[in-house]
């Protein structure tokens, strides 16, 4: 059954590269939620004046993957413990934030928070929002697929290229065929 969910974990280049290498992950769309701006442009997020983050909207197939699994995955590709950052990215754009579509979503998120808590895979609190979605606003076209159209470039090897190989390593059997090269 195709579902869509929205999640923000920082730089939307970095997640984006995550989901799309993922079995039963039809399209992953890079943009902004959270926010009150309508229709709001990289830059006006970016100043952090608009109240969005830099988030991916993933459309997938729950009879494939999980929300669960999502979810993993997301706590296992980014800091979810530091408010409004991820790495040298800083501001309110960058926060960590699920943005649940109804009673279930929520439940399941915060029950997730709740064992990754209890397990302490992190020695500080997590701070991910658990919020209602609103409105996804896709970004510009120029962000679609910029890892793999920009590998060399230093963000690009030096950031998201750690966080393939923890995918990889972490959830290889999850990954697409063609990603596995």
């Amino acid at each position: 059954m195709m579902q869509r969910v929205v999640f923000a974990g920082g730089c939307f280049w970095c997640t984006e590269a995550i989901y799309k290498r993922l079995r039963g992950v039809v399209s992953v769309t890079p943009g902004y939620a959270g926010g009150e701006t309508e229709n709001p442009t990289y830059e006006e997020v970016s100043s952090g004046t608009t109240g969005h983050a830099e988030a991916i909207q993933i459309e997938y197939d729950s009879n494939v993957i999980a929300y669960e699994k999502l979810l993993a995955i997301f706590f296992h590709t980014h800091d979810p413990t530091t408010l409004n950052q991820q790495g040298a990215d800083v501001g309110t754009q960058y926060r960590s934030a699920i943005f649940y579509a109804d009673a279930n979503e929520q439940e399941i998120a915060e029950r997730v928070v709740q064992e990754i808590t209890d397990e302490k895979i992190y020695p500080d609190k997590i701070v991910t929002e658990i919020i209602p979605f609103t409105k996804f606003y896709p970004a510009e076209d120029y962000h679609r697929d910029y890892y793999d159209r920009n590998r060399s470039q230093g963000f690009c090897s030096i950031v998201i290229g750690p966080k393939i190989a923890k995918l990889m390593k972490e959830y290889a059997a999850d990954v697409k065929d063609e990603f596995r090269k």
